[in-house]
């Protein structure tokens, strides 16, 4: 049977990335409301609850909005892509490789909650340290990142590409987020199972997709006895079973003189590295995505596909 798909907020950046991904598809059939109509409230009721899921690629008031508009209609299910839900007790976190048991979680739900594109390299890289205890409670963690300009969606696109507009981004580089009160930060708090809030300092850079997450460690504040080595050992045994994370092996990531934050652009992987000297008294960890592929569009359309296949 040919499910429905409603993407609501098809025309934005997230939107129209989630339409490519799943163009060609026999499998879905995409409900659409034309551009010119977006704003038509009736019709965009109808398109909801006609829906056997629901994709919400809206800001966080306009997606409360959606969810009160289908909350009598219990077949249909919701993703949603902004930060309105993504700490809600009663929705379902959509990083199905989060722990061992997220993918039936997502299965199963009637509402998921699409990852932030931070917080899945940060979580990616903290909850399986803190799973295993090799990250103590009260651990003062940082995360450092920098994110390709579409992550900013249509404005900052804009801001970036047009040098004619009064409002023009000239930076190759900018720093952003400065009051330390980043709306990712419960987000990154709670799913990466921390139990105080971590300095995150985030950053843009003149190129349109891609991401680099980095989270540096003193070995010696986290548990006694912990290596460079084990804790690639329980990253590695975290994302056993799976092809969508992969950790880079440590003979590999000693071979590598820099990262791009661009290698895996138009992929809805991620790849994860342990950096440092072995013997040394720091490591750095570094998730590498896209922005807009495990970081959003990619990783709703597969939480979408976790649903039908339920």
């Amino acid at each position: 049977m040919t499910a429905k798909i409603f993407i609501d907020g098809e025309h934005g950046t997230t939107g129209l990335q989630i339409r490519t991904r799943m163009a060609g598809r026999r499998d879905v059939e995409l409900l659409s409301i034309p551009e010119a109509e977006r704003r038509n409230q009736a019709m965009r009721e109808d398109m909801l609850n006609s829906a056997d899921v629901a994709i919400l690629c809206l800001p966080d008031d306009a997606s409360r909005e959606a969810v009160q508009m289908v909350s009598g209609n219990n077949k249909v299910r919701i993703i949603d892509t902004s930060t309105a839900f993504r700490i809600a007790p009663d929705w379902a976190y959509g990083f199905a490789e989060m722990d061992k048991a997220q993918t039936e979680k997502i299965r199963s739900s009637r509402f998921v909650a699409n990852p932030g594109c931070y917080p899945t390299g940060a979580i990616g890289l903290i909850r399986p340290l803190r799973a295993a205890d090799i990250l103590p409670d009260g651990y003062p963690v940082t995360i450092n990142a920098i994110s390709g300009y579409t992550g900013g969606g249509k404005q900052m696109i804009a801001q970036m590409e047009d040098q004619s507009r009064p409002d023009a981004i000239s930076a190759n580089n900018f720093l952003y987020g400065l009051p330390l009160k980043h709306k990712h930060v419960p987000e990154m708090k709670t799913h990466g199972l921390l139990d105080r809030a971590p300095l995150f300092s985030p950053s843009v850079g003149r190129f349109a997709q891609g991401m680099i997450v980095q989270v540096p460690l003193f070995l010696d504040d986290l548990k006694e006895g912990t290596t460079i080595e084990t804790i690639h050992a329980a990253l590695v045994a975290h994302y056993a079973g799976q092809n969508i994370v992969s950790v880079v092996s440590l003979e590999e990531s000693a071979k590598l003189a820099r990262i791009d934050a661009e290698e895996l652009v138009g992929q809805d992987t991620m790849k994860l590295f342990v950096f440092g000297t072995q013997g040394g008294p720091h490591v750095n960890l570094v998730a590498v995505l896209d922005n807009l592929g495990k970081g959003a569009s990619g990783a709703a359309v597969q939480n979408m596909d976790l649903m039908l296949s339920a």
